[in-house]
């Protein structure tokens, strides 16, 4: 039996430009072919839900970076309505529209790859995962409008409205409980899937991370208001890769999520989308010769859903 290969794409807002662009760059290098082609399952959480879900809609991964670069001045205008107030800083709009020109009319179910996208069901207070129909027991998601899982994966709180869905569920960012979707990843391909973690090769792609720094110590609200998101953010990260190290073994789990200067970039910086590229080709430059062997030397199998 072949390897399993796994991409995971992390949220980060306009960050996406940084794995949009490392995917396009190998993308490239492959001589048109798409990348997608290449992997048997692939998971995506907010900014990286909507890249999973544009790969499994027939987008090449250039196309989903000139998605960014085309749409993201108009989702994170500068001047935004955001106050401290209850108001989200970002109207949904332009995000809708972005979505509605890119994936039309088209369901989960129209996907060409196995998809894993997280949300969250503020209705019920119960998580939520978007999945293609490739297990007898998923019998309804590959009806959803592929525009509402993206806008259900990516709303995310402060910066977007929560998303209500057509049957009046609310639902939020993924990013609050699963912004690395690796660890649910791996677990799906084990325990959905049938396959041995010993025969998966797992391709992580963060969107940029700042260095944490939690030496000073507090107990206040004011301490913690601007630290607590951050320490709940990098806890699942490292948790999720940990997750996917233990259950695939350390040497098949490829990780690639630069440290970056704090406040180089941010979730809504589209000034820095220039950077975001370069930074996207040259990690994929220095990573491409490793990456080759395990990932892109021969394509996937075709993958057919169970129910249409």
């Amino acid at each position: 039996m072949s390897r399993f290969r796994i991409l995971s794409i992390d949220g980060g807002g306009i960050k996406g430009v940084f794995p949009a662009a490392f995917l396009a760059s190998i993308e490239e290098t492959l001589g048109g072919a798409p990348v997608a082609g290449y992997f048997d399952l692939v998971a995506g959480t907010s900014t990286g839900g909507i890249i999973a879900l544009a790969l499994g809609l027939g987008l090449r991964a250039s196309e989903i970076l000139n998605f960014y670069e085309r749409y993201g001045p108009t989702i994170f205008p500068q001047k935004s309505s955001w106050s401290w107030l209850g108001t989200a800083r970002y109207h949904v709009e332009p995000l809708r529209h972005a979505l509605d020109k890119t994936f039309g009319l088209k369901r989960l179910g129209d996907s060409g790859l196995r998809l894993l996208i997280p949300s969250f069901n503020a209705t019920t207070g119960r998580i939520h995962i978007y999945k293609t129909a490739h297990h007898p027991r998923l019998q309804m998601d590959f009806k959803v409008p592929a525009v509402e899982v993206a806008l259900a994966t990516s709303a995310a709180p402060v910066f977007f409205p929560p998303h209500r869905s057509r049957q009046d569920v609310t639902l939020i960012d993924g990013g609050i409980w699963a912004n690395n979707p690796v660890g649910l990843a791996v677990t799906e391909a084990i325990s959905m899937l049938g396959r041995s973690g010993t025969e998966l090769d797992v391709l992580s792609i963060g969107c940029t991370s700042r260095p944490p720094d939690f030496t000073q110590t507090g107990s206040g609200l004011g301490f913690w208001a601007l630290r607590a998101l951050d320490a709940a953010m990098e806890g699942q990260s490292f948790a999720a890769l940990g997750t996917a190290q233990h259950l695939a073994g350390h040497e098949n789990v490829f990780r690639f999520n630069p440290i970056v200067l704090p406040g180089r970039f941010t979730l809504d910086k589209v000034r820095r989308i220039g950077e975001l590229k370069a930074f996207g080709y040259s990690e994929a430059r220095e990573s491409l010769r490793r990456l080759t062997p395990r990932f892109f030397s021969t394509p996937a199998d075709q993958f057919t859903a169970l129910w249409s």
